[in-house]
């Protein structure tokens, strides 16, 4: 299991997500940003946006994810 905070999936706090596989810390980011917006946390905005925008666009999303993907993969096992 490995751990990446929001601020390293390029939002703003220091929340955590814990997981085995980058898409499953990559969905709990998107949930997280999500549910900040809604309880109208304005400081996740940007990164919500950011976050629509390559669900909408997955082609230019690409970098981001596969970025993400490579973080996660030099991350050390959580003890």
């Amino acid at each position: 299991m490995k751990t990446m905070t929001c601020k390293q999936l390029g939002g703003p706090c220091d929340q955590t997500h814990s997981g085995d596989d980058a898409n499953v810390i990559i969905k709990a980011q998107d949930t997280h940003l999500r549910e900040a917006v809604k309880n109208g946390d304005s400081s996740h905005e940007d990164a919500f946006k950011a976050m629509k925008g390559r669900w909408k666009n997955p082609f230019a999303g690409m970098g981001w994810y596969n970025q993400v993907k490579k973080d996660f993969a030099d991350l050390p096992e959580n003890n």
